[in-house]
Order: C-alpha cells, then sequence, then structure tokens
C-alpha cells in the first residue's frame, strides 16, 4: 500500500478517535441537566447510568466477530453515525428507566467503535512498522478535554437538547469526511500476515488466548485507575486535603494532561525501550505517583502524585490493546477492551466500598497496587506475550 494511502488512514482513524472522546465527555459534562429534567433520584440515575456500561459491555465481543466478517472500516464508520445519532436521545427522555433505556444504545454504539477503531489501529500499526497506537489513544484524550472544556462553556447558555444535539451533527460532519477514507481504503495487509487478514477469521489456540487474557488484565489494571482517579480524585482533594472545589477539579486536571502527554510521547518511549519496558516502567511510576498523590499531606504533593500517575498510565491500555489485536485480529481486541471497560466500571464502586470501610487515602492506594500488577504480569510474562 502507498505510504501516502497509510498516511490518510491514520489522520482518518485519528480523527475517529477524537471524535469519540470528544462525544462522549460532551454527554457526561451534561448528566446533572439531564438528572434534573428526569426528576430522577441519585440511585435512579445511577441504574440508569449503567445503561452506557452494560451496552458497551454486551457488544464489545459481537463487534469483534462483526469486523472479522465485514472489516473493521465499514464497522467503524457504521459505529461512528449510530454514536452520533445516539447521544441526542438523552435529552428526549422524561424519567430514569427511559432514560436508561436510551443510554443501552448510546453505551452499544461507544463499545462498538471503540472496538473497530482499535481493530484497525492494529492492522495499520503493523503495517507502519511504528508503535504508533499510543498516539490515537492520545487524540480519544485530546477530544474529551475538548468536549468536556467546550460543554462547560456552552451549557448555561445552550439546552442540553441544542448542545447535544450539535454534537449529532458535528459527528455526522467528521463521519462524513474521515469516513470516505475509511471506505475507499482496504485495511493494510502487513507483510508477513498474507491471508490472515481481517476478512480471514484468525483461531484462537489455548495458548493465544491465554496470551489475550494476560493483555486483558493489564487493560483492566490501568482502566481501573482511569476510572477512579474521575470520579474520586476531586473529593480526595476536598475531602482529606480540604483543598477548595477549584484546586480539587485541578487534580483531575492534571492527571488528564499528564496521560495525554504520556501518550503523545509514547511511541518514541515503545521504540526507545520496547513493550517490556514500557509496561513494567510505567507500572512502577504509576504505583509510586499514586502513592503519592493518596498519602501526600498538602496539596500540592498530592498534585504531583496525580501527574505521576498519569505518565505513568498512559501508555499501558494502548500498548495491552495493540498486541492483543496482532495476536488475534478483533476477537483479541474485543477481548481485552471488555476486561479494560471492565475494570474502569470496577474502580468507582470499588472504591466507594473501601472508603467506607477504610479511607478515601486507603481506598485510592489501590490504584497503586493495581498498577504494580500491571507490571509484575508485563514483567512475569515477557518472554510469552511481547516476543
Amino acid at each position: 500500500m502507498p505510504d501516502t494511502s497509510l498516511v490518510r488512514l491514520r489522520i482518518a482513524l485519528t480523527a475517529f478517535f477524537a471524535l469519540d472522546g470528544f462525544v462522549f465527555a460532551g454527554w457526561v459534562v451534561r448528566i446533572p441537566a439531564i438528572k434534573e429534567q428526569t426528576h430522577a433520584s441519585a440511585g435512579a440515575l445511577g441504574l440508569a447510568l449503567l445503561g452506557v456500561s452494560a451496552g458497551a459491555v454486551v457488544t464489545m465481543t459481537l463487534t469483534g466477530r462483526l469486523c472479522r466478517r465485514y472489516g473493521s472500516h465499514p464497522v467503524t464508520v457504521a459505529c461512528a453515525v449510530l454514536l452520533s445519532l445516539s447521544v441526542a436521545l438523552p435529552p428526549l427522555t422524561h424519567s430514569a428507566p427511559a432514560l436508561g433505556a436510551v443510554l443501552l444504545v448510546f453505551g452499544a454504539a461507544y463499545g462498538s467503535i471503540n472496538v473497530a477503531f482499535n481493530s484497525a489501529a492494529v492492522d495499520l500499526v503493523a503495517a507502519l512498522r511504528r508503535p504508533v497506537m499510543p498516539t490515537f489513544h492520545a487524540a480519544f484524550s485530546l477530544g474529551g478535554m475538548v468536549g468536556a472544556g467546550l460543554g462547560g462553556l456552552v451549557a448555561g447558555h445552550l439546552s442540553p437538547t441544542r448542545h447535544l444535539l450539535s454534537l449529532t451533527v458535528i459527528g455526522l460532519l467528521v463521519t462524513a469526511v474521515a469516513g470516505r477514507t475509511l471506505l475507499r481504503i482496504a485495511p493494510p495487509e502487513p507483510a508477513g500476515r498474507a491471508g490472515t487478514g481481517q476478512g480471514q477469521t484468525r483461531r484462537l489456540d489455548g495458548r493465544t488466548r491465554a496470551i489475550v487474557l494476560v493483555l486483558g488484565l493489564i487493560a483492566l489494571c490501568t482502566a481501573y485507575g482511569e476510572g477512579a482517579m474521575a470520579d474520586w480524585g476531586a473529593l480526595h482533594f476536598t475531602q482529606d486535603l480540604a483543598a477548595s472545589p477549584g484546586v480539587a477539579a485541578a487534580g483531575y486536571s492534571c492527571f488528564a494532561l499528564a496521560m495525554t502527554a504520556g501518550r503523545l510521547t509514547g511511541t518514541t518511549l515503545l521504540e526507545r525501550l520496547g513493550r517490556t519496558r514500557t509496561i513494567v516502567g510505567g507500572g512502577c511510576v504509576a504505583a509510586v505517583g499514586m502513592l503519592l498523590g493518596c498519602l501526600a499531606p498538602t496539596v500540592w504533593v498530592a498534585l504531583l502524585g496525580f501527574v505521576v500517575t498519569g505518565l505513568g498510565l498512559a501508555n499501558l491500555f494502548p500498548v495491552a490493546v495493540e498486541r492483543a489485536g496482532a495476536l488475534a485480529g478483533p476477537s483479541g481486541v474485543a477481548i481485552a477492551s471488555t476486561l479494560g471497560y471492565g475494570g474502569m466500571l470496577l474502580g468507582p464502586p470499588a472504591i466507594g466500598f473501601m472508603a467506607e470501610w477504610l479511607s478515601l487515602r486507603a481506598a485510592l492506594a489501590s490504584v497503586a497496587v493495581l498498577a504494580a500488577v500491571a507490571a509484575a504480569i508485563g514483567f512475569a510474562t515477557r518472554r510469552s506475550t511481547y516476543e
């Protein structure tokens, strides 16, 4: 495949990663307004929000099969259309059960597009012969930051219906432009992998399945930390360190910025250190950073800890998903993504239970423990997993 085609594919896939983060963040910032509109209690809203998670987890494996049958490019485009359309549905509901139902659809689209474009990115990474997977996930992070920032700015001026409908329009426009590239250019076939493209099934023998599950565990440990930091980081600053709401919000912002910066430099890191050292080093750095963040006696030391944690966690998930896809195609991406997403779902409630039994500081220390577990898994399986 000509280099120009690979460049065009990379730009198009980057646009879809950024769009995914942008749309999801735009929805998240309007959750309080949707809660008020539906007159849902905190408990009812929590159950409705589980619709996003349930829809994503249920459809991820199915999406892997669809990618094997039809190819990751058309599936990515179809899922982007569904994601763009479904984000406009929540403001149209007026009860928690109705909200939960439309969030099942939104979650299905969100989970499906993650499997589809990660599968497409895996093939492109192999064709480029450069470890550029972290740059795609950096685009997702940047899209999320822009979506959240713009959402916050327009929240006081636009109703949820108009805001989320504008996301639909933007999403469909991006899909129309970037989707043309994906539909016109077939997934690249890396040298040495003839006959094993996405149109054909790569058999998952027992050893390969076990390796993919191990990679999924690394993704789980990483996503657990991301979910915990998003939902509990600000409370740690206000409750344990008596920080102002503004400083508390800055805590998660520092974490997110550090993670984005880490992913932007991830390709260089992987080229210099390789997968094993990146996994082991990243897990260890994240463990140290989280211990510093949750045990620090002052706000500024805790902020430093959050930055170090973000840098450490940044590339673990992209590396795990890329390697799982390289070994098992879309099925591998689906398995690793499902486990990773499960970790993101597990993190916030687990932190809540542990904080109730022990303390929030002690609960957040579990992020450090799982980061260290990811590093240990990466080291213990270095010969079989990353060869």
